[in-house]
């Protein structure tokens, strides 16, 4: 069984499939080793639980703008070429953020291991460009899949690893793990060919006008701002409630909790296929309610562990139904611009996921657990509003004009 594009000779079998859908979820976690250990940096540097915080930040910022400047040379150059070079870089930025002796140096470092994380948004292009039109959905749904995996493992692993050593080791083997990566992309994937032949200044000009020009990749960015912020601000505060005496846990229990949410990554496939099947737009509305909802689960029972475990499943199966059915509508507008409109709806999404940690951080320090679920409750409060709201009516007007 296999899919194969009209535009390409490459094939995409299930084996390259199943490679991708786990190169994305090895490269995606460098960017969330840090949420379960922040307490950690804090007590080794000797910094308060918000400058902590901004460390998770500086990752998810330097992630958006690697997105931004790098990500579009997918379009462009040779992508398996490209992304070894960037594991390269990855490697490099991991070994330092083991090393570090001041905080200072790690807030750089972190930058450069969020900035290099970009692996995933290149593979994702290339493997919407190699699948059929009508498989789109579930080809990246079942990336999305291992995209979700590596997050919640992440977590796991460095909560662990973590608890039993320290937070150095795990960026020591994060740095491992990429170097096994970079042999199996190597002796695995396919050479692709570029599908644009305009110079990197034109490229990057390109990207206003497409914004400009795509309604539907305008929605889709500012939705994913607001659900990953949301999403988030969650994630980034979780170590700093558990820590408290409602739960008295650290951070090995911080990385399980990240296990919750698996229900996420089983379903993502399941959510491309309904995005092929029923409109894409439908789905994220879907995903817009379940996270809403667990942001009231997390007001009224998160003091309680079982409410903490519930909301936790909810809006991680919430932000995958959002990200999935977005990424699919994305993909779906252009195939010569495919990367670039990955870019523009990444970049706005970790912006929100940066916006999200950095407001989640300072209201925990402020206003404890009601102020991070405040953060959430207004992110999603906006992403209602822009999507059943303001979207719907260009939405219902698009539809009477086709008619």
């Amino acid at each position: 069984m296999h899919t194969q594009s009209k535009n390409s000779s490459f094939v995409l079998t299930r084996l390259l499939t199943l490679l991708m859908a786990i190169a994305c979820g090895l490269a995606v976690a460098n960017l969330y080793y840090i949420q379960p250990l922040e307490s950690q940096i804090a007590d080794t540097f000797h910094i308060t639980q918000n400058m902590a915080g901004i460390a998770a930040t500086l990752t998810q910022i330097g992630y958006a703008f690697g997105l931004l400047l790098l990500v579009p040379l997918g379009d462009m150059a040779e992508r398996k070429s490209m992304i070894l070079r960037i594991l390269l870089l990855v490697d490099i930025s991991l070994l330092m953020a083991a090393w570090s002796p001041f905080y200072g140096l790690l807030l750089i470092v972190m930058f450069a291991v969020g900035f290099t994380t970009i692996v995933p948004q290149l593979i994702i292009p290339y493997a919407a460009h190699l699948a059929h039109p009508e498989e789109q959905g579930k080809i990246i749904g079942n990336l999305m899949g291992g995209l979700l995996m590596g997050i919640l493992l992440s977590r796991t692993l460095s909560g662990l690893i973590g608890s039993a050593f320290n937070w150095r080791i795990v960026y020591l083997l994060a740095a491992i793990l990429m170097s096994i990566l970079a042999i199996i992309i190597k002796y695995f994937f396919p050479k692709s060919q570029p599908t644009s032949k305009i110079s990197y200044s034109e490229l990057m000009k390109s990207i206003p006008k497409q914004i400009k020009k795509e309604r539907t990749l305008r929605e889709s960015a500012i939705n994913g701002f607001f659900m990953f912020g949301a999403f988030s601000a969650f994630w980034t505060s979780l170590i700093f409630l558990l820590e408290t005496p409602f739960y008295n846990m650290g951070t090995r229990e911080a990385g399980l909790f990240g296990l919750a949410g698996i229900a996420g990554a089983i379903a993502a496939p399941l959510i491309g296929k309904m995005a092929d099947k029923k409109s894409p737009r439908f789905i994220v509305g879907i995903g817009v309610m379940l996270s809403t909802l667990a942001y009231l689960c997390f007001w009224f029972l998160g003091l309680h562990l079982w409410g903490l475990i519930i909301g936790i499943i909810i809006l991680d199966l919430g932000n995958q139904f959002g990200q999935v059915s977005n990424m699919a509508r994305v993909q779906s507008l252009s195939d010569s611009m495919r990367s670039r409109n990955g870019t523009v709806f990444m970049f706005f999404y970790f912006m929100g996921g940066a916006c999200g940690s950095f407001l989640g951080t300072l209201f925990w320090q402020n206003f404890a657990w009601k102020g991070v679920c405040t953060v959430g409750i207004i992110f999603m409060f906006m992403a209602i509003t822009s999507h059943f709201i303001i979207y719907r009516l260009h939405f219902i007007k698009k539809r009477k004009q086709n008619y």
